[in-house]
C-alpha cells in the first residue's frame, strides 16, 4: 500500500459557527530562537477540535504566553475542519498517510475494539467521533507530524459507496495488473 501524502480532490469548506466543537490541547512546547541579542522565548501549542460527529481540526500556533497560544492554535484548528465519513464507529477502509518523517496506518475494528493507536492520533479519532479503530505508527514520532499525517488520512477517506465504486488493488502492483501477469492460481 502506498502512502497518501496530501488531500485528494477538492474539500468543500466547514461552516464551523454551527457546530459544537470541543478543544483539546496535545501539547505545549517552549521554543527559542537564537538572536543577536540573546534568545528569543516563545510558546507552541497544538491543538485539536472536533464535534464528535464527523468533524475535526487540528491547529499550531506560536505566542510569547501559553494562553495567547492555546487560543490562536483553537482558531487555526477550527478553521481547518475536515469532515470524515464514519461507518459503524470506524473508519470505512484501511488507510497509510505520511507527512513528513512520520507515517500512521489506519485500520477499520469491530465494535468494542477501542482505540488502539498514540496518543496524537487517539486525541483526533477521539474527537472526531471514531469508536473503534487500531493504528500504528511509524517513522518520526514527533506529535505533530503524526497529528498532521493523522488528518491527511482522515481528509483521504472515501465514503462506503465511493469505496464501492472504485475497484481497490491488493497485493498486486499497478503496473503488474495492466500488463495482465497477474498468476491467479495461487
Amino acid at each position: 500500500m502506498k502512502a497518501v501524502t496530501k488531500v485528494r480532490g477538492k474539500k468543500a469548506k466547514i461552516d464551523t459557527s454551527e457546530l459544537t466543537l470541543e478543544e483539546k490541547l496535545l501539547g505545549i512546547d517552549r521554543v527559542t530562537k537564537v538572536v543577536k541579542g540573546g534568545r528569543h522565548l516563545r510558546f507552541r501549542a497544538s491543538v485539536v477540535v472536533g464535534d464528535g460527529q464527523g468533524h475535526v481540526g487540528f491547529g499550531l500556533a506560536k505566542a510569547a504566553a501559553v494562553p495567547e497560544a492555546v487560543r490562536k492554535a483553537g482558531t487555526v484548528a477550527k478553521k481547518r475542519v475536515i469532515e470524515v465519513p464514519i461507518k459503524g464507529g470506524t473508519i470505512p477502509h484501511e488507510i497509510l498517510a505520511k507527512f513528513g518523517a512520520s507515517k500512521i496506518l489506519l485500520k477499520p475494528a469491530a465494535p468494542g475494539t477501542g482505540l488502539i493507536v498514540g496518543s496524537a492520533a487517539r486525541a483526533i479519532l477521539e474527537l472526531a467521533g471514531i469508536k473503534d479503530a487500531i493504528g500504528k505508527s511509524f517513522g518520526g514520532p514527533s506529535k505533530i507530524n503524526v497529528a498532521k499525517a493523522t488528518i491527511v488520512a482522515l481528509s483521504n477517506l472515501r465514503k462506503s459507496e465511493e469505496a464501492a465504486n472504485q475497484p481497490a488493488l491488493t497485493d498486486v502492483t499497478a503496473g503488474e495488473a495492466q500488463k495482465g501477469k497477474v498468476d491467479e492460481t495461487e
